[in-house]
C-alpha cells in the first residue's frame, strides 16, 4: 500500500470510527456509506496533498474545488495535508489563507470549508479539554462541503444548532484518553 493510500485508510478509519460511529456529524453515514472506497467514484473524494509548500497546498484547494464544480456525483472532498502544516498555529494561517482564496475565487457561498487538525485547540477553552477533539483529526485536513447539500441537510435535521453544543458535551463524557486512542488505533 503506498503512502497515499494508507493516509486515506488512517481518514477513512477516523470517519468511520469517530464521526460516524459517535454521531459528531449527523449527515456524514450517507455519504460514506454510499463511497464506493475500491474506485474513489462515491460521495466522497479523498486528496492526499504530499507537498509541503503553501503555494502547492492552496493550489489543489482550487483544484478539489474544480472538480466539485465538474463531479457533480461528488458530494463532499477531504483534502488531506500530511506535510508541512503540523503546528496548529501554521495550519491556522493556512486556513486563513484558504478561505480567502475561497473567496477571490468566487467559491464563497458554493462550498464550505470545515477545517481538522491532530492538534486542533479552540479559543478560550483549556488546552487539555476533551471537547477539542471534536475537530481533531489523524492529519490535518480541509472538508469542503456543498452549501447547497448541507442547507437541504439542516433543513430537514431537528435543531441542528444543537449539534455542536451536543458534541462538546459527547466528547467531555468519553474523556480525553479514549479519544487519543481512538485516533492512534486509526493510525495503525
Amino acid at each position: 500500500m503506498n503512502n497515499s493510500a494508507k493516509i486515506i485508510k488512517q481518514t477513512q478509519c477516523w470517519i468511520s470510527k469517530f464521526i460516524i460511529q459517535h454521531n459528531i456529524c449527523p449527515f456524514a453515514k450517507r455519504a460514506f456509506d454510499e463511497n464506493d472506497t475500491n474506485n474513489d467514484t462515491g460521495n466522497i473524494h479523498y486528496e492526499v496533498v504530499l507537498s509541503d509548500k503553501l503555494e502547492n497546498q492552496l493550489q489543489e484547494l482550487i483544484y478539489s474545488c474544480e472538480q466539485l464544480d465538474r463531479e457533480v456525483d461528488i458530494e463532499t472532498s477531504l483534502l488531506i495535508l500530511p506535510h508541512g502544516l503540523s503546528d496548529f498555529d501554521d495550519y491556522l494561517d493556512f486556513l486563513a489563507l484558504a478561505n480567502d482564496l475561497m473567496h477571490q475565487q468566487s467559491y464563497e457561498g458554493v462550498y464550505q470549508l470545515a477545517s481538522f487538525h491532530p492538534d486542533y485547540c479552540f479559543e478560550d477553552v483549556e488546552a487539555d479539554d476533551a471537547s477539542h477533539y471534536t475537530n481533531r483529526s489523524p492529519y490535518p485536513m480541509l472538508h469542503l462541503i456543498r452549501e447547497e447539500s448541507l442547507e437541504k441537510a439542516l433543513a430537514n435535521y431537528p435543531n441542528p444548532e444543537n449539534i455542536p453544543s451536543r458534541n462538546i458535551e459527547y466528547t467531555r463524557e468519553m474523556g480525553k484518553e479514549s479519544l487519543q486512542l481512538l485516533i492512534q488505533t486509526c493510525k495503525k
